[in-house]
């Protein structure tokens, strides 16, 4: 149990931190197609500055409302779920004690070991028990909303910062010409960063990362140019 638990936390941690490369790679992404789009319309400095940080405060907002809504929602069903779980101990607790042991003997212990393992589980915390053979969820640790929208914010706006840098600080004749490499650069990594975390084929994840970022600013660099 002590292994399942520290692999699990490994995990959580690990997720963290793919959803901030991903978070990241978002801001990186969305933010070079905004001023790469207003540059291909105008040289005008302000005008692009002025959109960049629109485009990043927007992502922002948006990247972490989103975040906020949907782990709340997660964490509204899965304290519903624990109040089922905490009703059925109380309605039929042996009937529940039946129901772990069989968890277990389906996981591939003995009939007779489930059951004791099930009972001694159950003695000790029988919702926590229940929650975590069942749901998956330890009751009590629910991710928290607002750590994750503040992370989510966090993380689009550490990548959006690159393009907006990029294109506002270098001069005029250059600056679209380095973006779009540094913007390239950077998406490079974040799709070997994301894939080694993955343990997925790193190769695959840095071309596709790097071409679908390349189609982006392509796009939105002709639209603009034909206003």
């Amino acid at each position: 149990m002590a292994e399942e638990q520290s692999g699990s936390k490994v995990n959580q941690k690990l997720n963290v931190l793919r959803a901030g490369v991903l978070g990241a790679n978002d801001g990186i992404v969305s933010t070079a197609g905004i001023v790469l789009g207003v540059a291909g319309a105008t040289t005008n400095s302000m005008t692009i500055l002025i959109s960049g940080l629109a485009g990043l405060l927007a992502g922002a907002f948006s990247m972490g409302g989103g975040e906020y809504v949907s782990v709340s929602t997660q964490k509204d069903t899965e304290k519903a779920m624990v109040d089922i779980e905490k009703a059925e101990l109380r309605d039929d607790y042996n009937g529940e004690i039946k129901e772990l042991a069989q968890i277990y003997t389906d996981q591939g212990l003995s009939p007779e070991l489930s059951r004791r393992v099930a009972i001694d589980l159950m003695n000790k915390d029988a919702l926590a028990a229940h929650s975590a053979a069942e749901l998956g969820i330890r009751p009590g640790e629910y991710v928290s909303p607002w750590h994750a929208a503040f992370s989510s914010m966090f993380s689009f706006t550490v990548g959006a910062i690159l393009p907006f840098l990029t294109i506002v600080l270098l001069p005029t004749p250059v600056r679209i010409q380095f973006t779009v490499l540094a913007v390239l650069a950077a998406l490079a990594l974040t799709g070997y960063v994301s894939a080694h975390l993955g343990e997925a084929p790193k190769g695959r994840a840095v071309l596709r990362n790097v071409v679908v970022g390349g189609l982006t600013m392509l796009v939105t660099y002709c639209v603009g140019t034909l206003f």
